[in-house]
């Protein structure tokens, strides 16, 4: 048993109270400790992305008490990959904050930083449902104090929003785990696995309950239509840098539903069948469909990238609604591409409100460094749209061929061509009008005048569309590992065996099919 596991949840959480009782008057002091932390993460994420990379299964039993009575964090293919790339994210992140000053602008802000990681990273690394609730709370709390930092009644207003729906999916969630522990009598995933299956055909009423209450839970987290209204708002009045973290936390509930439902209640469990084909994936493409039009629709560059994010979350339920190793391996693709691509335009977006008068999609003077960000804005928008030769071109393929013989098929390539063009036209016009028609707007004397953002939060902007591009250069072999995780996905026996012991086994006709 490896202890390393247990370090990504570990150290944020001894950070962020460090920070505050020991460094809370010193700013570069904060900054130094939070920075070498994030750096230290991705140090740990990588090696345990390195081990898990070959199909290994790592298992921490915390008070070495065995699963399913004591709490489990296990790693595998899929949470080691949301992990790192949880901390490559967070890392670009936190360069911006330091260049552009956000952590000066309200107090604990890296606190509750270092808190916010700790909470992703435990819901990536948990084995259990219980504890995955605990670390959504921990992220809730601390991603509300992140919001709502340096004030302002629009910000307080959009924080309040953002708690209550949180919290009615929390309530929900309770329920679903009441109703999981009545009829199987555990919330380790492992064990669940198990029991799922021993469920008669004459008694899946309380099982389908909770399963469905926790798809909503999760639809939730991943702001999947009708459970979306409270990420345009949200996410449009947070500061540019948090917003762009939270690009990873919609990713949180996409990554809940591909654990749950390929292993607890895989496709061919009878008593929860369907639930892909009739709930979720008619609700990925009009999710789809509407992010879309946001950004068409959108009147002003904050909104437009909010609603950027409800689509390309609708691409990612797309796959995922499929329940397929392909599907769930094009889903995987395009989450890391589409966490990269919108994390770029929301930092993009705060450059633009710190050298413009407002965000408002009409012509105003130029802003300041327009090139530099001009040229950033376009390189995240062709991602995000999904034009080659960028990374968000090849994660469409894959969504479009796994898509292909399947009998959503034709709504599938219908409604994602038509969003890449409505999408494309959106981003052209935002970017016309915030960049090129600027310059036909004559500069009055009385203009305010801004200051050109630092470089180093250039240089943060730029080393995420460094990395999207090569995402892209290195796409076979990051295609080849997400289809590798995929049929670990799909083949959860060694996973159960890990946790449970040698006795849990359980049947996949769909990964024996593959």
């Amino acid at each position: 048993m490896t202890h390393w596991i247990i370090a990504p949840i570990v150290l944020p959480a001894m950070l962020a109270p460090f920070i505050v009782l020991a460094a809370r008057y010193h700013i570069g002091i904060q900054r130094v400790f939070s920075l070498v932390g994030v750096i230290a993460l991705i140090a740990i994420a990588a090696g345990l992305a390195w081990t898990a990379s070959d199909g290994t299964i790592i298992l921490y039993q915390l008070g070495d008490w065995a699963a399913p009575f004591g709490i489990v964090l296990v790693g595998d293919m899929l949470s080691t990959l949301m992990v790192l790339l949880t901390a490559v994210l967070a890392l670009f992140v936190l360069l911006y904050v330091i260049g552009s000053g956000w952590d000066e602008r309200g107090r604990h802000f890296h606190a509750l930083f270092q808190f916010q990681l700790m909470g992703i990273m435990g819901a990536f690394l948990t084995g259990d449902l219980f504890n995955l609730f605990v670390f959504f709370e921990v992220l809730l709390i601390a991603s509300y104090g992140l919001m709502i930092h340096a004030g302002g009644n629009d910000r307080l207003r959009a924080g309040v929003q953002y708690v209550l729906f949180n919290l009615l999916g929390s309530t929900l969630f309770l329920f679903a785990l009441g109703s999981i522990y009545a009829e199987t009598g555990t919330l380790n995933m492992a064990d669940l696995a198990l029991r799922a299956q021993m469920i008669g055909a004459d008694a899946t009423v309380g099982i389908r309950v909770a399963s469905v209450l926790l798809l909503l839970v999760f639809a939730i987290k991943a702001a999947v239509v009708p459970l979306h209204f409270w990420l345009p708002s949200s996410y449009a009045e947070a500061p540019g840098p948090v917003a762009a973290l939270f690009a990873i936390m919609t990713k949180v509930g996409a990554y809940a539903i591909i654990r749950v439902y390929t292993m607890i209640f895989p496709p061919q469990l009878e008593a929860t069948s369907g639930l892909e084909d009739v709930w979720l994936m008619p609700a990925a493409l009009v999710s789809l469909a509407l992010g879309m039009i946001g950004i068409l629709a959108a009147k002003s560059l904050d909104r437009l990238v909010a609603f950027s994010v409800i689509g390309s979350m609708g691409m990612v339920m797309v796959a995922i609604a499929l329940m397929t190793p392909d599907g769930i391996a094009a889903a995987l693709y395009y989450i890391v591409h589409s966490t990269l691509a919108g994390a770029a335009l929301f930092l993009i977006v705060d450059l633009v409100k710190s050298s413009r008068p407002s965000l408002s999609l009409v012509a105003m003077s130029p802003v300041a460094g327009a090139s530099l960000t001009a040229g950033l804005f376009f390189a995240a928008a062709i991602a995000m749209a999904g034009l080659p030769p960028l990374s968000g071109f090849v994660g469409k393929l894959m969504i479009l061929d796994a898509s292909f013989e399947t009998p959503f098929g034709v709504w599938v390539w219908v409604i994602v061509l038509t969003a890449s063009l409505i999408s494309l036209i959106g981003f052209a016009r935002a970017g016309s009008i915030v960049f090129w028609k600027a310059e036909s707007v004559p500069v009055v004397e009385d203009d305010e005048v801004f200051e050109r953002p630092h470089a180093l939060s250039y240089c943060a902007v730029g080393g995420l569309i460094a990395l999207l591009a090569a995402y892209t250069v290195f796409g076979g072999q990051a295609q080849s590992y997400m289809i590798s995780t995929s049929q670990q996905l799909f083949a959860p026996d060694a996973y159960i065996e890990t946790v449970i012991g040698s006795h849990g086994k359980m049947s996949n006709p769909l990964s024996e099919e593959h």
